[in-house]
């Protein structure tokens, strides 16, 4: 619903259609302004609506051009670090910390290292990360500048976590792995908490999570299972739908053939760098919430999800990771055989920015130089107008 009346220049006063495509006044060339039928905007929402809803600026939709949704997207490329990794080794240091960790090692496939050697510095402590070569360089720089000794190795993250299995005990440091200790789970539980108070205490009907080694997607269920409990939230949990990247899809194929764990992944090979996890810790566990949610589990291509990023930057302004992509590139494949109702409430966690990775294949800027005459004609050229 939109309560958009009509667009008025603010010098001449002329009305314009608001359906129309405009920059100017088409009278005297001045500034435009939207302007809204007040009284229905009114009688639609109150004070006290507004104060329930969830922080940002389409709280107050119905004073912009948009349209009410049921498509959210949970951008945690706004945390420190610029992932939902801050969510989980926040917690996991800080709770280690206090029980007497002297130091950190932690296996990572981007966004964890970066998030685990600025949290640690923060407490002092020092910290090792080992990644997988081929790692963004912008995930390494991170933890480099945040003070972490950076190792690369061959192979893939299950590489690195092995060698950090033999290394941490050796001298005397904390391991941190995924789902090896239980506080980083309960960091990215606060992903559902959250979702569950910027919903109203209500849950999506879908949720859609991109899935490496599956911390969120085991950790938002059990904050809702918590909520359940304690009364604030009823029903169903929603449908869990886990999506990972063709080249790298130990879920999907588990979930297809009805296995209950899932098998270590051959040669995985994914841009997306937080999808690359070719046997997850917690695939047992991340298998059993996909089927008694009555969820899915979806691959997507390396072509999908470059695509998809480009689309959500043109479509809403992020520029996501190619982890939070997938999650776009899957809706639409769920839209195309009717997997989605058209009154579904669904739920997308971008989990970090993408400004962290190397970006997709972009065309080239052009170089504008020369008189008037010859920037106008290589304007016109690249907009082929």
């Amino acid at each position: 619903m939109s309560f958009v009346s009509h667009v008025e220049c603010t010098i001449c006063g002329h009305r314009h259609d608001a359906k129309r495509v405009l920059s100017v006044c088409e009278r005297c060339g001045q500034m435009l302004a939207v302007r809204y039928d007040l009284e229905r905007v009114k009688a639609s929402v109150t004070k006290d609506v507004l104060r329930a809803r969830p922080p940002g600026m389409y709280r107050f939709r119905e004073l912009t051009h948009l349209g009410l949704r049921h498509l959210w997207g949970k951008d945690e490329g706004q945390n420190p670090t610029g992932s939902f990794k801050a969510r989980g080794l926040g917690m996991a240091i800080t709770k280690a910390r206090g029980l007497g960790a002297r130091g950190f090692v932690i296996p990572s496939a981007g966004n964890a290292g970066g998030a685990a050697a600025v949290y640690a510095a923060r407490c002092g402590l020092p910290c090792a990360v080992i990644v997988p070569r081929g790692t963004p360089p912008a995930a390494i720089a991170e933890a480099a500048i945040g003070g972490a000794t950076v190792f690369t190795i061959e192979g893939s993250i299950a590489t690195a976590g092995k060698v950090v299995a033999k290394v941490a005990p050796q001298i005397g440091w904390f391991d941190l792995s995924t789902l090896k200790e239980p506080y980083r789970l309960e960091g990215k539980k606060t992903m559902g908490l959250e979702l569950a108070e910027q919903l109203g205490w209500t849950m999506p009907d879908i949720l859609l999570y991109p899935t490496g080694g599956g911390t969120g997607l085991v950790g938002i269920p059990k904050g809702y299972e918590e909520l359940r409990a304690m009364g604030w939230l009823a029903g169903a949990l929603p449908r869990v739908v886990a999506v990972q990247a063709e080249g790298c899809a130990p879920i999907v194929k588990a979930f297809r053939e009805g296995a209950e764990v899932t098998t270590p992944w051959d040669n995985p090979t994914t841009h997306a760098a937080g999808l690359r996890v070719p046997s997850p810790f917690a695939g047992r566990q991340m298998l059993k919430i996909l089927r008694e949610t009555r969820g899915d589990a979806i691959a997507v291509g390396e072509g999908a999800i470059q695509d998809a990023q480009r689309l959500l930057g043109r479509l809403e302004g992020i520029w996501t990771s190619p982890e939070g992509a997938a999650l776009v590139a899957a809706l639409t494949e769920m839209k195309e055989r009717g997997a989605v109702a058209a009154d579904a409430r669904v739920v997308l966690v971008l989990t970090g920015a993408g400004i962290k990775y190397e970006p997709p294949p972009l065309p080239p800027a052009v170089d504008l130089a020369g008189a008037d005459e010859e920037i106008v004609a290589a304007v016109r050229r690249a907009l082929g107008v």
